[in-house]
This record gives C-alpha cells, sequence and structure tokens, in this order.
C-alpha cells in the first residue's frame, strides 16, 4: 500500500522498518516475544512455574473483583515494545497485538460469550497529553476482529491517581477507591471483556471490575497484554 511507502511500518518487537511483504513484524524477531501458556493460573492468567496448584501466590492470597484473565505475553520479552507504544506513539502497534490475541487466544475468548469488549480507561488529563488511550487502540482491533462490540465511553476515570507501578498492593487499592464511573446505563450487558497492556496485580482491573458489577454486569474478564512471573 502506498501509505507504508510513505509512512513505513515499524516492527513491534525491535522498532526497525518492516520490510514490504513481511506483515506486522519482521522475520527475525518473530521468536523473540515470550507467551504465556499452560500451566497458567486460572485467575489471573499469569504463567505457573509448576503443575502443583491451579493459582499464583498473588491469587492465592487475595480475592479478585475481576472472574478470571489472560495475559499475552511475558512482560520481560515485551517490556520496551509496551514502553514505545505507550510513550513513542507508536500507535501502529495495536494491530499486531490485537492479531496476536485474536491467533492465540481466539477458543478463550470465544468461551467467554461476552457483549462488550471495554478498553481501560485513562484519565481525562493523560488522554491529552499523549493523545490516546493504549488500552482502546488494541481493543478497538480486537472488536473488528471478533464482531464483539466495543463500548470506549462505558466507563470513565474520573480521578487522576498517581502511577501504580511504584505502589504495594493496598496502596494500589486505596489509589484507585472511586477512581472510576459508568457514564452510561449497563442494564443489557451480561459479560465483558477489559482490555489492558500490562497487568501487575490486578488492582486497576478490579476497580473497574467492581463499578461494572454494581451495575449489574453479571460477568468481568480481562486480557492483558503482558503479565510478569508467577510461581
Amino acid at each position: 500500500m502506498l501509505v507504508n511507502l510513505v509512512f513505513p511500518r515499524r516492527c513491534p518487537v525491535c522498532d526497525d522498518i518492516v520490510p514490504l511483504g513481511e506483515g506486522l513484524i519482521c522475520r527475525q524477531c518473530m521468536r523473540k516475544p515470550q507467551y504465556i501458556a499452560e500451566p497458567r493460573c486460572r485467575r489471573c492468567g499469569k504463567q505457573l512455574l509448576g503443575e502443583g496448584t491451579a493459582f499464583c501466590k498473588d491469587c492465592l492470597q487475595r480475592r479478585h473483583v475481576f472472574d478470571y484473565g489472560y495475559a499475552l505475553y511475558d512482560y520481560q520479552s515485551m517490556r520496551k515494545s509496551i514502553y514505545r507504544f505507550k510513550y513513542s506513539r507508536r500507535c501502529e502497534y495495536a494491530s499486531f497485538y490485537a492479531e496476536e490475541i485474536y491467533r492465540r487466544l481466539r477458543r478463550e475468548i470465544q468461551m467467554m460469550d461476552a457483549d462488550a469488549i471495554i478498553p481501560v480507561p485513562v484519565h481525562a488529563s493523560r488522554l491529552r497529553r499523549r493523545g490516546f488511550n493504549q488500552a482502546e487502540l488494541v481493543a478497538a482491533e480486537l472488536a473488528r476482529l471478533t464482531g464483539i462490540p466495543m463500548y470506549s465511553r462505558l466507563v470513565q476515570r474520573i480521578r487522576k491517581t498517581v502511577p501504580q507501578k511504584e505502589l504495594t498492593v493496598q496502596e494500589r487499592q486505596n489509589n484507585l477507591k472511586k477512581a472510576f464511573k459508568i457514564s452510561t446505563n449497563v442494564v443489557k450487558l451480561n459479560k465483558t471483556i477489559l482490555i489492558d497492556d500490562i497487568y501487575t496485580t490486578g488492582s486497576t482491573l478490579d476497580a473497574v471490575a467492581l463499578e461494572l458489577k454494581r451495575h449489574g454486569v453479571e460477568s468481568v474478564y480481562f486480557i492483558a497484554l503482558c503479565i510478569g512471573e508467577g510461581m
């Protein structure tokens, strides 16, 4: 396509220009992403190190509001990619991520039988500064592939919170109290899939799931691009 000649696509793994005809990722990077595979935690989808339990240590120690979910990549293998996606405006990565999700988690998504795909929202101030919500870009592409409608304005982030990455689990939960609200009627939605970029403790997903369930949604699942190691 002419657009790819004028604005060549960059590989989401190494960020080099992808030669025409090689698709969304350059050939030498196809084996670099580390995918989450079985055995994985039955709640958060984290990679387990052995077959002895169905849940990771974190999920054995705390209850989640969301029902369960999956992650696509091990965080360390794709952290540079996610960073460029969010902070270097590599919006074209979204189509690659969504196709990867659809290719590897298609059966799991079908089993969820969801009515809606919902991106985890960012605060309006961050949206103005960044220019886009990375979760929404992926959600839009995944909605196109699955046929499940995306509701990008259903949940709003109404309180500006401090970055979660340097907080403890309890601090994360406190940081997110009353951070989200439902902006429209969700009475017709029964099962939803939340889309986020990185799963750390699940506090953000729990906070959004809590609001959805308060408004009548029965089941809240999630799909994250990356997740850390489990035990």
